[in-house]
């Protein structure tokens, strides 16, 4: 009895280690040097208009104008690596697509949540959920109508960028905006 005791303890312990160890946190990227203010990865439309060019003011600007004049376009927001935060810039389009949304009461989104291609499925499922979640609540808070909005997570399934650097991640970790019917 005794030696099934402790067999049992070692099957557990064993059990626990390889566990702990395919939970590992994965290590930190390699830090990049951040890019010059003229080629900050702004929130780019989606209608695939690339954006990228444009300084940091000139986004600031669009975005602005965006929120007064109700544009036709909902525009992504990015996210940090391994983050769900809204960052000061994707609060700022989500103010945009806020105010589009206000012009057209009509209109209903689908919240799409990405990830790039680090991590697991399970993982980059459940923070694109995240993502898409943290998009929704905002524009709640900003005055549109919870049930005008609807979440889905694609995790890294649908990549912006299928390359594998930096700059090919930083794209894919997004939210989109679609209308549906």
């Amino acid at each position: 009895m005794k030696k099934v005791l402790n067999m049992h303890w070692i099957v557990m312990a064993l059990l626990c280690l390889l566990l702990a160890a395919g939970c590992a946190k994965k290590p930190a990227p390699t830090p990049v040097e951040p890019a010059p203010a003229e080629t900050v990865m702004p929130a780019e439309t989606v209608s695939g208009v690339d954006e990228t060019k444009m300084s940091e003011s000139a986004v600031s600007e669009s975005t602005m104008q965006a929120a007064e004049t109700a544009v036709a376009e909902l525009m992504r927001i990015h996210f940090d690596f391994d983050q769900f935060t809204l960052s000061a810039e994707a609060r700022e389009t989500l103010a945009a697509n806020a105010a589009y949304l206000q012009a057209n009461s009509d209109a209903r989104i689908r919240i799409e949540g990405h990830c790039d291609e680090r991590g697991s499925d399970e993982y980059n499922l459940a923070l694109g959920e995240r993502r898409a979640q943290a998009a929704k609540d905002y524009l709640v808070t900003l005055g549109v109508a919870a049930d005008r909005l609807e979440t889905i997570s694609y995790g890294e399934e649908m990549p912006l960028d299928p390359a594998s650097n930096e700059s090919a991640w930083a794209k894919n970790r997004r939210a989109e905006f679609k209308e549906i019917m």
